[in-house]
């Protein structure tokens, strides 16, 4: 059977080739996602509690040649195919060649990995879309003391939009703190972006579990494996980041500070409950398969039902027919003058009372 448009789309998300990186020796930039022909944006924001400075970069070289003097500096690039421009960024700050080639390698688990004057952390960013469904991409994040990285596939939107505007209008603590709490705020947001994603897979398992009531065809079954695989690639983004969060609540990296701790710990809580959000849903579905299994069953018993009764009635028209059918010369019965219709009403009389019968027992 050819798939649907809906099918290459969740294979088209959900599987992106590594074996182009077979047999490359470690810390080779290999760009692994969707290719893009785009060229990469460099935004930056520099800030301190008395104002803030926004640029726009085509070239890297742009803002290296001339670097923020503030407080804090959120550099946020967008476009990791790039693989000229994450390399120069590496060298100019001395990031690890792992690290650099981890931010081009999109299929990467959520995770967070400390090397002394950095931390690097990869997380999923999940965007719902207008099909209902939702779009992933990679986000990595370098924590510097007065410094923060961010890296993006470069898929149009983010979930940074709220976390920009605390920053120019100058709510909250978020200019009067690190970059440590400028981490803790996209992560947040991130987070965010996860129930907003769950609620919308909510609701279309709901529609799915009413359409299943009506009708437990085919369509219903492909609906029901595209969503057992987005939950599956869900659980995957979900599960790792709690071990992540959790060392930046609880770790000992001289990069955050005992204030932005407290905020860490908030994420955590947020992050499980999207875990055990993601096990309902998954149990939702896995119990939503065994319902279309069952219908689909109990269809094809009542079928089966249907066409034995059939057969049963016929049973006995059946025999009667074929004695009569017989090509004996001497037939006592054949001499009768009505005996034909006689035989009719006799078989009606049968079929009539089989069926009864089967009412009576409820088997029609």
């Amino acid at each position: 059977m050819k798939p649907n448009n809906a099918t290459l789309h969740t294979h088209h998300r959900f599987n992106k080739k590594r074996s182009i990186k077979a047999g490359l020796p470690p810390g080779s930039l290999v760009h692994i996602g969707a290719e893009s022909d785009k060229m990469a944006q460099i935004s930056v924001i520099c800030y301190s509690p008395s104002g803030v400075e926004e640029r726009q970069c085509r070239q890297i070289e742009q803002y290296l040649l001339n670097p923020c003097a503030s407080s804090v500096v959120w550099v946020n690039v967008e476009g990791v195919h790039d693989v000229e421009l994450i390399r120069i960024l590496g060298e100019k700050y001395a990031f690890h060649p792992l690290v650099l080639e981890d931010i081009v390698n999109t299929v990467q688990r959520p995770k967070i990995e400390d090397y002394g004057d950095y931390l690097f952390i990869v997380l999923k960013m999940l965007h719902p879309s207008e099909e209902g469904e939702f779009i992933s991409e990679q986000l990595s994040i370098i924590l510097g003391p007065d410094y923060l990285f961010t890296f993006q596939e470069g898929i149009k939107g983010d979930a940074f939009d709220p976390v920009r505007n605390r920053i120019r209008n100058g709510k909250g603590k978020i200019r009067g703190m690190g970059a440590d709490y400028l981490a803790y705020a996209l992560i947040d947001a991130v987070v965010d972006c996860y129930f907003t994603v769950l609620e919308g897979f909510g609701e279309r398992i709901v529609d799915v579990e009413e359409e299943l009531a009506l009708t437990a065809d085919q369509k219903a079954l492909h609906l029901i494996n595209n969503m057992k695989k987005e939950i599956i690639f869900l659980r995957k983004a979900v599960w790792p980041l709690r071990e992540a969060v959790s060392f930046l609540e609880r770790g000992d990296s001289h990069l955050l500070h005992d204030d932005t701790r407290l905020y860490f710990r908030d994420v955590y809580d947020h992050t499980i409950q999207a875990m055990d959000t993601v096990e309902t849903y998954r149990d939702l579905l896995s119990g939503m398969l065994d319902l279309y299994l069952s219908s689909v069953s109990n269809r094809t018993n009542e079928v089966m039902k249907f066409l034995t009764v059939i057969g049963t009635i016929f049973m006995p028209l059946t025999f009667l027919v074929g004695v009569y059918g017989m090509n004996f010369k001497h037939f006592p019965e054949l001499e009768w003058h009505n005996g034909y219709f006689w035989l009719w009403g006799f078989m009606l009389m049968i079929s009539l009372t089989m069926i009864v019968y089967f009412k009576k027992k409820r088997w029609l």
